[in-house]
């Protein structure tokens, strides 16, 4: 009996020795996934350390950015107010506005500053029609020729059309016309005046009377009888205005 008793302890302690390696070879592997697992996590943390450096980064960089973008504003602001200049200038002319400081070939392709005109005649009338030598831009210039006598003790005429200089001459020594032509084939002044006819070509018959350089009759889209007649009676009305005052 006692030597069964012990030859079960042995077996029994032999047992317990023999699950020892096996408990023991099972840590290896919970080792090494602590140490991948370790790993894993510095990696981890490295990343989110880069990430922290580049935020504690972005105020600085922000901050340069920040200097050059109000840089930037403050140019793209210049440029917003040149612009808006720009706009101002090329806005289309109401009454009270002042005579465009415009210079424009005549007949004889000498230049013709309206500024100086208006410098030195209190009245200036401007008459636009669509095209030389046409019957209703003959009419409206020969009504404006027949009562050039009695306009030019107060003002000054001018008729104006995208015709070139060639065009306007021999439109004005066909028909005799006493006063200026100007040719103006970009429609610059025609745009300000409000009578381009399309955006590409064309020119609306109208007419404009400035007095002492501000802009005080604007006639735009009317027959050319309509534009003699009230051209004349707007200029002889100015002129009972300034007779009063005076």
């Amino acid at each position: 009996m006692a030597g069964l008793r012990r030859s079960t302890r042995l077996s029994s302690k032999g047992e317990t020795n023999k699950a020892k390696p096996e408990e023991e070879s099972a840590l290896p592997p919970q080792k090494k996934l602590k140490k991948s697992t370790g790993t894993k996590t510095a990696s981890e943390e490295s990343l989110g350390s880069q990430d922290e450096e580049e935020s504690s980064a972005e105020p600085s960089g922000d901050s340069s950015v920040s200097e050059s973008s109000k840089g930037e504003d403050s140019e793209f602001k210049e440029e917003e107010e040149s612009e808006g200049q720009g706009e101002s200038q090329s806005k289309e002319l109401e009454v009270g506005d002042r005579i465009p400081d415009i210079s424009l070939k005549n007949q004889n392709g000498e230049e013709v500053s309206l500024r100086k005109v208006a410098e030195e005649h209190r009245i200036v009338v401007i008459f636009g029609y669509p095209k030389a030598s046409t019957p209703g831009c003959t009419r409206q210039a020969c009504g404006f020729r027949d009562n050039y006598e009695d306009l030019k003790k107060h003002a000054a005429v001018f008729g104006i059309s995208a015709d070139t200089v060639n065009a306007q001459k021999k439109f004005q020594e066909k028909f005799d016309l006493p006063y200026d032509l100007l040719s103006e084939p970009q429609r610059h002044l025609v745009g300000l005046l409000g009578a381009k006819k399309t955006a590409d070509a064309g020119i609306i018959r109208s007419h404009w009377v400035f007095a002492d350089g501000i802009l005080k009759y604007k006639r735009v889209k009317i027959s050319p009888e309509v534009s003699i007649e009230e051209g004349k009676k707007e200029v002889l009305d100015l002129v009972k205005d300034f007779e009063k005052t005076e």
